[in-house]
């Protein structure tokens, strides 16, 4: 892990006062930040690299709730999520262990040049994208596509996934950590609930599975088991402080106290639940009722994009439209759901999503220089660049990115591996699976 100090940034701390320092300094020493604070007062230690970031904002490292990776970018459009869903369900039976590793190395380097410094990613083959994520250094939280009812073979196994905790949960120096995953209601039995809040009791991991994504699937959870969707979670005992649920388009006002009471934390994807007409989340009065909710893209499949500063405009703009209130989810609170929210609702907050003395130096370094963030103003408010930063800027100022004080992008490049090579990989096996998709789909047809 390298020293070095990060010199003159506009940086934005997102601690518990928003602090914003116009002309910062940030030091980090063997991977964690031990001075942060106007650059005249901090001591520069003897021998470390210096980075002159002149005309540049400083923040954390953007966080990703909520992704899938695959290799399937643009190929179902224009479908409602239950139209959807047999189709992507074609890319998990033909799955193997190679595209999942190249689904996901593409998905983590264009995490990387969107800012992201950690992704939750809930998919197949997860100990090949510990490898991918090993290659980039990215930080990863593994999910694994548990489903264990009749016809869903093709999706994780529970034994799976207790195999990956053992073998990968905190490797990489703790960057690579492992949770119970479970698909859906229709995907999962009772005991395969239950035995994940055990398993999370016993392992000290967290749970993350959908919830409530739908108004259409609301109405047949309902009907197929006597309860909405948040309560048969309750009742399988899934609710808790270790638990993420994404979506929660449809909760009332009942179901988001109880998710307040219980500690559990929302992944907010705004533009696959747009994309998919599942409807706009009540997030105003999640935060008010005190939910941790952070932000998810949900993966290349439904969003086409892995681009949180597009989740962060959207989710305010979306807001705004619906409620006919110009003042709804402004840009310091949008920018905590991409930091510090996202941190906490992975229980990661004690260690990154913030830039505070002692955490771990996960780092966004923006080129405030591109005609779209001109003119700056900073101030300890921050100045017109903190809505900028929200409104305005998008992977293209990337500049630098840090993961546990480890550089591995650069001037928009990736550093540990070659990304032509990446996207190269890619293409050839996006083509190959395209293909077996569309053999299985044929097949299928056949026997109807």
């Amino acid at each position: 892990m390298s020293s070095f100090a990060i010199c003159h940034a506009a940086i934005f701390t997102v601690d518990p006062d928003n602090r914003v320092i116009a002309d910062g300094a940030l030091v980090v020493e063997d991977g964690v930040i031990r001075q942060v604070g106007e650059f005249r007062e901090v001591t520069i230690p003897e021998g470390v690299e210096v980075i002159d970031a002149g005309g540049h904002a400083l923040l954390p490292g953007l966080i990703d709730c909520h992704s899938h990776s695959s290799l399937m970018r643009g190929v179902t459009e224009n479908m409602p999520l239950m139209e959807w869903l047999p189709w992507y369900q074609l890319e998990h039976r033909a799955m193997t262990e190679e595209y999942a590793y190249h689904s996901a190395r593409l998905c983590y380097l264009e995490a990387l040049q969107s800012g992201i410094t950690c992704v939750m990613d809930m998919f197949r083959y997860m100990d090949r994208c510990a490898d991918a994520a090993a290659d980039l250094g990215l930080r990863v939280q593994l999910a694994p596509y548990v489903a264990d009812r009749p016809g869903k073979d093709f999706f994780s196994t529970r034994d799976e996934n207790r195999q990956l905790i053992r073998s990968h949960h905190e490797s990489q120096n703790g960057r690579i950590r492992v949770w119970m995953g479970l698909e859906h209601l229709f995907y999962c039995t009772e005991d395969a609930y239950r035995d994940a809040a055990r398993l999370s009791r016993e392992y000290g991991v967290g749970i993350h599975t959908h919830c409530s994504e739908q108004k259409e699937e609301e109405q047949a959870v309902t009907a197929e088991f006597g309860r909405r969707s948040l309560a048969m979670l309750d009742h399988y005992g899934i609710l808790g402080e270790r638990t993420l649920l994404a979506h929660c388009v449809w909760l009332n006002d009942e179901e988001i106290a109880r998710v307040a009471d219980t500690g559990t934390s929302i992944a907010h994807c705004p533009v696959s639940n747009a994309k998919l007409a599942s409807g706009v989340a009540r997030v105003p009065e999640m935060l008010a009722a005190g939910v941790t909710v952070g932000l998810g893209t949900d993966g290349p499949v439904c969003n086409n994009s892995l681009s949180l500063f597009e989740e962060m405009k959207f989710a305010s703009l979306i807001q705004k439209a619906t409620r006919l209130d110009a003042t709804v989810l402004p840009a310091e609170q949008i920018l905590r759901m991409a930091t510090i929210n996202g941190a906490r609702a992975l229980g990661l907050d004690r260690e990154i999503g913030s830039l505070e003395v002692g955490k771990k130096a996960d780092l966004l370094l923006l080129d405030l220089g591109g005609a779209n963030m001109a003119p700056v103003s900073v101030n300890e408010q921050g100045g017109n660049l903190l809505w900028n930063l929200v409104f305005a800027a998008g992977p293209g100022n990337v500049s630098g990115v840090w993961v546990d004080g480890r550089q591995l992008l650069r001037r928009g490049e990736a550093v540990r591996v070659s990304q032509q090579a990446v996207i190269a990989d890619a293409q050839r096996q996006g083509l190959a699976l395209h293909e077996a998709c569309r053999k299985l789909a044929h097949t299928r047809m056949s026997m109807v």
